[in-house]
């Protein structure tokens, strides 16, 4: 093991800054998750061997105690080393009696055994399987799984193979919950959909000994078919819109016209119109110009008025 040095302390923690409460949200990473302690000693007193047991053991003390010493290189060593990120579950003639952190472990190198559980967080494809949605239309749906192990006695002498029970688990969660969906809220809700998924794997997951952490659908396949049917459909959409669009618009364009005719139509704005005809016609090009007056000069005068 190294030293502890104020200097080394002060370099590592310029290469990796404190934790701070921030990096909680980062994904996957959190204080407990990285803190997490699994030491836990189940005793020994309901093991019983008796005399062949209690000799073993002592043999095994001695062929230890040889292993221990760097220059024997006949004896096993009794002290194994549990990586980070893995828990060691330590066993006397097959029966699990402690669990023990990461660092440098001493067994019995006779009777006892080291096991050692990955408990970081593993990915986990879920196969691609054919779902029938609640508006009859069939998809191929593929998913991942994130999990961990958190009991790691459960996860490892619980069930034969963990990653396989939860993509079993997962498969039949994916078929019920999309069951409960039409394709398009399968698409648009792709987010709440996973955490149906992972709310109905997790209680099964937990008396396995692991924790899921994540549920994601991947993708959705489509047959060719059904793309050509929901491409219609949405074009067809798009046009009926732009129909709507357009009568609204047509619509809105009569009221203002009506509206202009009725302001228009009033004597005072025909006389105005009629000024500036005149006016008009004035300004344009060179030589005689012919007007037409009406015969009325009183109703013309009245209406200037």
């Amino acid at each position: 093991m190294q030293a502890y040095t104020e200097s080394s302390g002060s370099a590592a923690l310029k290469q990796h800054p404190p934790y701070t409460d921030d990096d909680d949200d980062v994904p996957g990473i959190k204080k407990h998750d990285v803190e997490t302690a699994f030491a836990q000693n189940y005793g020994l007193n309901d093991i019983h061997h008796g005399t062949y047991g209690t000799l073993m053991t002592a043999l095994g003390n001695v062929i230890g105690l040889m292993g221990s010493i760097p220059c024997c290189i006949c004896c096993p060593n009794p002290f194994k080393r549990v990586h980070q990120g893995t828990v060691g579950l330590v066993s006397r003639f097959g029966k699990c009696y402690r669990i023990v952190d990461p660092g440098l472990v001493q067994v019995n190198p006779v009777t006892e055994s080291l096991k050692r559980v990955d408990v970081t967080i593993q990915i986990t494809d879920v196969p691609k399987q054919e779902i029938m949605t609640k508006d009859n239309c069939s998809i191929k749906l593929k998913s991942v799984l994130y999990w961990r192990v958190v009991a790691p006695y459960e996860a490892e002498f619980g069930v034969a193979n963990v990653s396989m029970a939860l993509i079993e688990r997962a498969r039949t969660a994916l078929r019920n919950v999309c069951g409960q969906h039409s394709l398009q809220d399968l698409i648009e809700n792709r987010d709440a959909v996973s955490r149906e998924i992972q709310k109905a794997i997790n209680p099964a997951a937990l008396n396995w000994g692991v924790e899921i952490e994540a549920t994601l659908v991947k993708d959705i396949d489509i047959s060719e078919e059904l793309q050509e049917s929901l491409s219609s459909a949405a074009q067809a959409k798009r046009i009926g819109e732009s129909r709507v669009i357009t009568s609204e618009a047509e619509v809105e364009s009569a009221k203002l016209m009506r509206e202009a005719a009725d302001i228009l139509s009033t004597p005072a704005a025909m006389q105005i119109r009629y000024l500036e005809t005149l006016s008009t016609m004035s300004r344009a090009g060179h030589g005689p110009k012919t007007i037409f007056m009406p015969l009325n000069h009183n109703r013309i005068d009245n209406d200037i008025t």
